[in-house]
């Protein structure tokens, strides 16, 4: 896939599948951990479709209604991503707990571990076209996909491993566990992989309330102004930027010394030359530079580059 909107369509392709699939496999093994995988996939197909509308709107310029672009409807689809797994996860995790408390349930393995294998292979092989994809395609949306499939890989492994060890238990005899299995299999899956969404949530939620972005974003940023003014007087330099989805917005407040001779000739090319420092580092990227004389006019110091020369 060497498309945003192909490698989207395809996750949500395979989401529909395997949701189709878990639903039809509850049916016939009366498995809360295959309906778990199955209401999740369901539940994903539908914000795919959003996902795959937003990524469209995402390459568009701004508007009037939106005179900032449409980059914060990729964090906002990634909030509503890790919140809609979070609450899926939730209501497995309270579901399985109140089986365990009546004696949990019996299941049809036979049926189970065919469904399990399905989905460990389908979602494995989404996950590596995700993996594939981001070699031609830089994209919060195609990597929040690739994190939901590999996390669904590794669910679907361990719910086919438990499936497997249910007819082990079978043929030795084991009968009083048997119930018990499917709902401990709900409880590990949701516990080890509970972190995942509220990462996802917790980083999307960051990005609408426009917190400085990592580290790793920042700091070469910083350091790509400070080299664009190296050769330049300076008595303060200031650097915010937030970073909504993949757009990266930087905003350079230059004061200059009171008796500063940088003309309004020389203001523009060092506009230019920071905006070309910057994107050397990050793309895509809107650099807004503003000179000024007046120290008192300077933006709040919080998580900003300062350089005196």
């Amino acid at each position: 896939m060497k498309t945003e909107s192909s490698t989207l369509a395809f996750s949500a392709f395979m989401a529909l599948l395997i949701g189709c699939a878990g639903i039809v496999a509850t049916l016939a093994s009366n498995s809360q951990a295959i309906l778990l995988d199955g209401l999740f996939n369901l539940i994903y197909f539908g914000v795919a479709l959003v996902t795959i509308k937003v990524s469209k709107l995402a390459s568009r310029p701004d508007s009037e209604s939106y005179p900032f672009g449409y980059s914060y409807f990729e964090s906002l689809v990634n909030l509503c991503k890790g919140l809609l797994i979070l609450g899926v996860s939730i209501f497995a995790l309270v579901d399985a707990i109140a089986a365990l408390l009546t004696g949990g349930r019996e299941i049809a393995a036979g049926l189970a571990v065919l469904y399990a294998l399905f989905a460990t292979a389908a979602c494995s092989l989404t996950a590596w076209v995700m993996h594939r994809s981001q070699r031609h395609v830089s994209s919060p949306l195609v990597a929040a996909d690739k994190l939901n499939w590999l996390v669904n890989s590794v669910i679907s492994a361990a719910v086919l491993a438990a499936f497997c060890l249910v007819m082990l238990f079978e043929r030795l005899g084991w009968q009083t566990i048997l119930p018990y299995v499917d709902s401990v299999l709900v409880i590990a899956v949701v516990v080890l992989c509970l972190g995942v969404p509220v990462r996802m949530a917790s980083q999307a939620l960051k990005e609408l309330l426009n917190k400085t972005p990592e580290e790793a974003i920042a700091a070469p940023v910083r350091q790509a102004v400070a080299n664009a003014l190296a050769d330049t007087d300076t008595q303060e330099v200031r650097v915010r930027m937030v970073r909504p989805g993949r757009l990266l917005y930087v905003i350079v407040h230059v004061v200059l010394p009171e008796a500063s001779d940088v003309s309004v000739a020389s203001q523009d090319l060092l506009r230019v030359r920071i905006d070309d420092e910057v994107r050397r580092y990050y793309s895509p990227v809107v650099c807004d530079v503003v000179f000024t004389t007046n120290t008192r006019w300077a933006a709040p110091s919080c998580g900003l580059l300062v350089e005196k020369h």
